[in-house]
């Protein structure tokens, strides 16, 4: 009888690296943040060190360039054999990962490291938070207590909006979200002008699941992406940065007369700690553990972070 064997990790789809084994996957790729460039796109309770950009952004940034550089020498390749002058096409790259895991802060840094290299790529960065429905929509499908769940945004002009990216359109627009009022901004639009590069972060970016339609043919968001990014860290580790943030707003942007969650600023540090564990346990871990979790493995790349914030290793997908 053939013995049974275990299956081995060197069949997983991704090649895992230490921090300090992707480090050095920098090579000589110079550091263009400064610490007053970093300060400004640090999340809030987030504060990335420069050794951080170093270690891990900076080996990311390498390798994006890379891959860009590729994909513009494929799409070369391709006009040139059907002798066509298509219109400039952007590469998309998606970022994933659960509320308060720093995926904003992600994108920020690589969108400022991207625009830094030599040849000045244009870089924008678009956040779905924009293709939420309004709040008054939400309420009137009684999903409010759902945002952030996928059937709370609006796909459909989601994936026109990116489509229409892709497709290499002179001038798109994006809706704006507001933290503060927690809503979207009435007539205030991103224009996204035929970018090298557009990153596009959020929840569900990554989601291939959904409602079926009879007959047609179902396209996602991630169809568009050439790269995608999740960022991991484990639940007990994120609920703490969220109720953190959490405290945190409430001493600051709470505080504005205008702002949705006015109302929490007067609550005790004890309150407010309830309030968000309760907040997480009942939305934001649900959505984590339902909808955006599950994608993580769709990802092209992984950076998993460790309890203080830092990325513990980096797993990218084989080839």
């Amino acid at each position: 009888m053939t013995k049974r064997t275990q299956p081995d990790k060197q069949f997983s789809p991704y090649q895992q690296f230490s921090r300090s084994a992707w480090a050095k996957l920098r090579a000589n790729t110079p550091l263009t943040l400064s610490e007053a460039d970093l300060s400004e796109l640090h999340g809030i309770n987030e504060r990335v060190s420069l050794k951080e950009v170093v270690d891990i952004y900076l080996p990311l940034s390498r390798l994006l360039n890379l891959y860009v550089a590729a994909s513009q020498e494929l799409h070369k390749v391709t006009d040139t054999f059907i002798s066509n002058r298509s219109a400039k096409v952007p590469y998309v790259i998606g970022i994933a990962g659960s509320v308060a895991v720093g995926k904003s802060t992600a994108g920020r840094i690589l969108q400022a490291l991207l625009a830094r290299w030599p040849h000045h790529p244009k870089v924008d960065l678009v956040t779905t938070d924009g293709f939420l429905y309004p709040n008054r929509t939400l309420d009137k499908k009684g999903i409010m207590n759902r945002k952030g769940f996928p059937e709370s945004y609006d796909q459909k002009r989601l994936i026109q909006f990116v489509a229409d990216v892709k497709s290499g359109c002179a001038e798109v627009t994006a809706p704006m979200y507001s933290h503060v009022t927690y809503d979207i901004i009435p007539g205030k639009m991103q224009t996204i002008r035929q970018p090298d590069i557009m990153i596009i972060e959020g929840l569900n970016v990554l989601q291939s699941n959904g409602v079926k339609r009879r007959h047609k043919p179902q396209v996602f968001l991630s169809d568009f992406f050439d790269f995608s990014i999740y960022v991991d860290a484990e639940e007990k580790d994120i609920i703490r940065w969220y109720i953190d943030r959490f405290l945190t707003l409430r001493r600051t942007i709470f505080r504005d007369s205008a702002s949705y969650f006015h109302r929490f600023s007067k609550l005790s540090v004890a309150g407010s700690r309830l309030l968000a564990r309760k907040i997480w346990t009942e939305i934001n871990g649900l959505n984590l553990r339902e909808n955006i979790l599950p994608t993580r493995n769709r990802a092209q790349l992984i950076l998993k972070k460790g309890h203080t914030h830092k990325v513990e290793y980096v797993k990218l997908r084989k080839l």
